[in-house]
């Protein structure tokens, strides 16, 4: 029998410093996430043609939106109403559940946005592989649909097999009424789902990889072919390279970051029962999609004009309310 350590407690001190930071991460991802999806939005709404990028960061939008959500839920569960004297209960067991889930249909929208990416800028010389690229470029809209209806039978099949275990652990522990069989079977509950969510992630993730390395070996190329070039002169294909690898780039080092943080919380919470570790890793997997969506408003000329609009307005508008309380008041 496996003897657990003793429960840590977690002055208030960090509580109120862990929870301050959830809210600070999720203000930050959900304005820029509703930024970005009200931009693409309102496109729609006056029935203006989508680009395919608008139309897979408005899909990704979503996603982060459900995906900051969960994790913020998470963190009030884990400030509050977290036990660690039963540190996989049912209820932070759901709200885990449904983050692999949001986090493995954020990884196939990333995966269609480096597709999109490569098929735009890489250009081959095969003909096979040219062929390939221009049929991902105008079929985009259907990749995203593929792309949806994986993530939403994942979502079903995880759901349906979490929840009928979770059946089963409660019946166990009504019927037979051995504390020692409840943290095994919660575990194995646990288990099941977390491994087909990770398992379903492997083929975006290789897209995703793929596509990214086709992009380092083509500004590699281009490169090497622009050296003759006067020194200065304008480039926009090597800079629309730079700049889709700086996507791309910066989501790997985040979703990497992201997956050791959840990769790590797990034996803290269930082995060592260290809640300021799990409290760490979840402040820093709720980092990761806020700082990648700066970076995608940053990097996009639409976004980023439709930014430059709302701070001038912003500026405006401050600047009227100054203006109006230095003004000097006459009497009459």
């Amino acid at each position: 029998m496996v003897t657990l350590t003793p429960v840590s407690t977690v002055s208030y001190e960090a509580k109120i410093a862990f929870l301050f930071l959830s809210v600070l991460e999720f203000a930050i991802g959900i304005l820029g996430n509703v930024f970005i999806f009200l931009v693409n939005f309102r496109d729609v709404v006056k029935r203006q043609p989508l680009s395919n990028c608008d139309l897979v960061l408005l899909c990704l939008s979503i996603s982060r939106l459900f995906l900051h959500g969960l994790l913020f839920l998470g963190a009030i569960q884990l400030t509050f109403f977290q036990q660690m004297k039963d540190p996989l209960n049912h209820n932070y067991q759901t709200v885990i559940m449904l983050w692999m889930i949001a986090h493995q249909a954020n990884l196939w929208l990333t995966a269609c946005l480096s597709l999109l990416y490569c098929s735009k800028i890489v250009r081959f010389s095969n003909t096979f592989l040219l062929c390939c690229t221009g049929w991902i470029s105008r079929k985009i809209p259907q990749v995203l649909l593929c792309a949806v209806i994986f993530s939403c039978s994942c979502t079903v099949l995880c759901l349906w097999d979490f929840f009928s275990r979770s059946h089963f652990t409660v019946t166990a522990v009504l019927s037979m009424n051995n504390t020692e069989l409840n943290l095994p079977i919660a575990k194995l509950n646990f288990f099941y789902p977390f491994l087909f969510c990770n398992v379903g992630s492997i083929p975006p993730f290789l897209c995703f990889l793929v596509s990214s390395g086709l992009l380092v070996i083509s500004l590699g190329s281009h490169m090497r072919t622009m050296k003759a070039r006067t020194r200065g002169s304008h480039d926009s294909s090597q800079e629309a390279h730079i700049k889709a690898l700086m996507h791309l780039v910066s989501f790997l080092c985040f979703y990497m970051v992201s997956f050791c943080a959840a990769f790590f919380s797990v034996p803290l919470l269930m082995l060592w029962h260290s809640k300021v570790g799990v409290m760490v890793c979840v402040g820093t997997m709720a980092a990761c999609p806020s700082g990648h969506a700066v970076i995608l408003i940053s990097g996009n000329a639409k976004l980023r004009c439709a930014m430059r609009t709302v701070l001038l307005w912003v500026q405006r508008c401050l600047k009227v309310r100054t203006d109006q309380k230095t003004e000097p008041r006459t009497f009459c």
